[in-house]
Order: C-alpha cells, then sequence, then structure tokens
C-alpha cells in the first residue's frame, strides 16, 4: 500500500476527522440541537484540500492533539461563509471522541482491505493444497528431511491459517466498530438530556453502533484489534519462512513469481530474491512489539488518559499499515507460486531414501514389534548411509528384513504416494470443509 492510497496518509487522517465534525454537526441537527440551516457551512469548509497539513501539525504539536488546530481552522472558514453556523462547529464533542472515531473509520477502511487480501491469499493456497494434494515431498522436522508429506498438505495448512486469522480479524474489527462519544468526562454533560439521541444519530450517519459507554480510556476494543493484526504477521511471516526455504538454491522446490526488476540484485546478475516472503517475514518481526505498545498502552487514568492513548496514535496504524504491505505480499506470491514437482521428488530421494523409512517400519512391525522393526530399519539406514546405497536396496538383501517382506511389500512400504495417503486424504477434508463453511457462492 503506498502513503498516499493508506486511509492514515496524511490528507485521509485530516478528511476523516472532518467527516466525524460533519456528521456531527448533522446529528446534533437530527436531534434538534443545533438548526439545521447550520449544517450547509459546516460541510462545505470539511474538505481536506482547504487545509494545509503542515501546519496543522505544527500547532497540534503546542495543542497535544490534532484536533484542537482543525477545530480552530475549521470553525474560521465556517464563519467565513456563515457566522452563525461557525457557533455550532464541534458542538458536544471532546477532541478524543472525534479522534478515536476518526480511527474507527481509518481501521474500518484499512482491515476491510486486508480482510479482502487475505481471502485472496487463502484462496490461493487452497488452489495449491487442490493442485498438489498428491504431490510428494519431504517433510521437514528441525530443518532436516523427517518422513514424507505433499506439498498439498502444506498449502492446506497455509490456507487453514489465513482463514483462521482473517475470521478473527474480521471479529476484531466489528468488535471495534463502536461510536466514541462523551464529552469531557464521558457523560455528555453539554448536551443535557439530548446526548443519547445525539448518538444514536451519530452512529447511524458513520455506520457504527453506539458504545455501551464511552471508551475513552476502556481500550479492550482497540488493543483486541492490535491483537489480530498481530496473529496475521506471524501467520503471514509462518508462509514466508516455509516459501524462502524452499525457495533456497540448494532446495529448489519452489519459487516466487518473476518479472523484471522482482528480486533482483544491484552487483549478483543471477540473483531471484524471495521479496514477497522477506516482506512477509519483517512484518512478523515488527508486530510484536508495536502489538507489545498497544497492550502496555491498555491501563489508562480514569476518565481520559495522559500518554497512554497518545501512544496509540502512530502505532495501531503502522501495524495496520505492515500488516496490509504483508498480506499483499503473501497473495501475490501465492497466486503466482512456481512449484517444481521434480525437484521435490529429486529431494525427497537424497540421503537414499531414508527418509521414508517409517513406512519400513509400520510395515516390520506386525511381524516382529514395534521396537524390533525400529532396531532393524535403524541398522538398514546406517548401512544404506555408510555404502551409499538406496534403503530399498539395503532392506532387500538385508535377511531379517527379507524374512518378513517380499521384495514388492519393501518397495510398497518405501512408496512416498503410499506413505502419503493419509495426507492426501486430510486435505481432500479440508478443502471440503472450508467450501462447505463459504456456502455455494464460493466454489
Amino acid at each position: 500500500m503506498t502513503p498516499d492510497q493508506s486511509p492514515f496518509s496524511p490528507i485521509r487522517r485530516v478528511q476523516a476527522l472532518l467527516d466525524v465534525e460533519v456528521a456531527l454537526a448533522e446529528a446534533l441537527a437530527d436531534a434538534g440541537v443545533i438548526p439545521p440551516t447550520s449544517v450547509m457551512a459546516i460541510r462545505a469548509a470539511a474538505r481536506a484540500d482547504r487545509y494545509d497539513v503542515s501546519v496543522l501539525d505544527a500547532e497540534a504539536e503546542q495543542a497535544g492533539n490534532p484536533v484542537i488546530p482543525l477545530v480552530r481552522h475549521l470553525t474560521r472558514l465556517v464563519a467565513a461563509e456563515d457566522v452563525a453556523a461557525a457557533r455550532h462547529v464541534h458542538w458536544g464533542a471532546t477532541s478524543q471522541d472525534i479522534m478515536d472515531t476518526a480511527l474507527v473509520l481509518q481501521m474500518r477502511a484499512a482491515v476491510g482491505a486486508i480482510v479482502a487480501t487475505l481471502g485472496r491469499a487463502a484462496d490461493a493456497a487452497a488452489a495449491l493444497a487442490d493442485r498438489h494434494a498428491a504431490t510428494p515431498i519431504a517433510g521437514r522436522t528441525w530443518l532436516q528431511q523427517a518422513t514424507p508429506t505433499t506439498f498439498g498438505a502444506k498449502a492446506a495448512g497455509w490456507m487453514q491459517g489465513l482463514d483462521r486469522v482473517r475470521a478473527r480479524l474480521a471479529a476484531a474489527l466489528d468488535s471495534a466498530s463502536d461510536l466514541q462519544l462523551g464529552g469531557a468526562t464521558g457523560t455528555l454533560s453539554s448536551l443535557g438530556r439530548e446526548g443519547p439521541a445525539v448518538a444514536t444519530a451519530l452512529a447511524a450517519r458513520l455506520g457504527l453502533r453506539v458504545a455501551d459507554g464511552p471508551w475513552h480510556t476502556e481500550r479492550s476494543r482497540v488493543a483486541d484489534l492490535a491483537c489480530a493484526l498481530g496473529l496475521c504477521c506471524g501467520t503471514l511471516g509462518k508462509i514466508g519462512r516455509d516459501v524462502s526455504l524452499l525457495a533456497q538454491t540448494e532446495i529448489g522446490e519452489v519459487a516466487e513469481p518473476s518479472a523484471p526488476g522482482r528480486g533482483g540484485s544491484s552487483s549478483m546478475p543471477h540473483k531471484r530474491n524471495p521479496v514477497a516472503s522477506a516482506c512477509a517475514l519483517a512484518a512478523a518481526v515488527r508486530a510484536p512489539g508495536l502489538v507489545a505498545t498497544m497492550l502496555a498502552a491498555m491501563p489508562q487514568e480514569h476518565e481520559r488518559a495522559l500518554g497512554g492513548w497518545q501512544a496509540e496514535w502512530e502505532t495501531l496504524p503502522a501495524l495496520a499499515l505492515l500488516t496490509a504491505d504483508a498480506s499483499t505480499a503473501i497473495a501475490v506470491a501465492l497466486a503466482s507460486l512456481e512449484v517444481d514437482e521434480d525437484r521435490m521428488r529429486v529431494n525427497l530421494d537424497a540421503a537414499f531414501g531414508v527418509a521414508r523409512a517409517e513406512g519400513l517400519v509400520a510395515a516390520l512391525a506386525p511381524h516382529v514389534g514395534r521396537a524390533e522393526a525400529a532396531r532393524l530399519v535403524e541398522d538398514a539406514c546406517r548401512h544404506a548411509a555408510t555404502s551409499g546405497r538406496r534403503l530399498q536396496d539395503v532392506a532387500a538383501e538385508d535377511t531379517s528384513i527379507r524374512g518378513q517382506l517380499a521384495p514388492d511389500a519393501i518397495i510398497t512400504a518405501l512408496d512416498p504416494v503410499a506413505l502419503t495417503a493419509s495426507a492426501r486424504e486430510l486435505v481432500r477434508q479440508a478443502l471440503h470443509r472450508r467450501r462447505d463453511a463459504r456456502g455455494p457462492d464460493h466454489g
């Protein structure tokens, strides 16, 4: 997301604040608190392009928050057209009401886009899972080859993680979509008996809920949203880690999409760096600190906070922007990921096929017991490694193994396709559950 496209760009930040001021004036008029004639002049003056953002920022440093100078400039512009209307600018609200509500509007735009992008990334992972449900690949634990799995099973894990954090983020956004309107200390005292009516009208105009009470210092809504964004970054980073490891030159099982200028090096013309993975991993590294700041800011004093609220101003937008960039990067990478099935099979056959030894143990166990089967196969694996021969051939010549299993049974026991039958079924079930959850319109 480029700075100009961000809901948190300087000009859009100002516009969000102005949008809340306009909606407040309209709600006040709806409730009969101010004359409807005041609204038109306030609306006409509430265009961000009429304000010098650099001046507002400089004045905000002195005032303590950006709403104070903005309201002063807005009032001046309104007064130039309608002196009477200028008296009704920012009526009944406090600066935090405007800032928190504008933040909700900005987060609704930013996080809504992230939720959609996570959906595209999950769809791309689902397509990979479906396409490669039966494609054998070396499973890896502790960065070493373990037992065979399928690339589809790996992609299904990505899909499930993305779907889970997407749902979590959508729920957190919904939970945070509450109007902030409380006045100086959360009592709406300056609006008298009309306070609840104004809140209802304002929430309706902005498409928000009326909160069960002002949340000036009860920050669980925004902290929960921060935690959900952090989970997204962690999940995206996990995918970036997997893809980058699989894309290593010595592994070469996948590659991020290529394009002129993408993933190159200033000094090495042969390089094809996994830039999407790098973006996701960088976000995963940075996000925990930002989430921690939002959590640390939660214990806020009494009715209005000193320091904790201010610490949120840059933190939550930064976290949203990180997540937006990482989700876009992974969605693009997965949609066009290059998968080398032949290289997967070559790597699976590396180290003389000993990574498939578990299948041979399972085949022998009914004949000699689990412990003895494991001992025999472990000896055969050592022999294969020291002699440089395939485990299949060593096992076929081992009298203790051959006495229990026919040559065809040994071949079957070490066949990666046979060994991954359950993995293929797990992928099928995962895709089926996802289709059922999403409904017929999503295929």
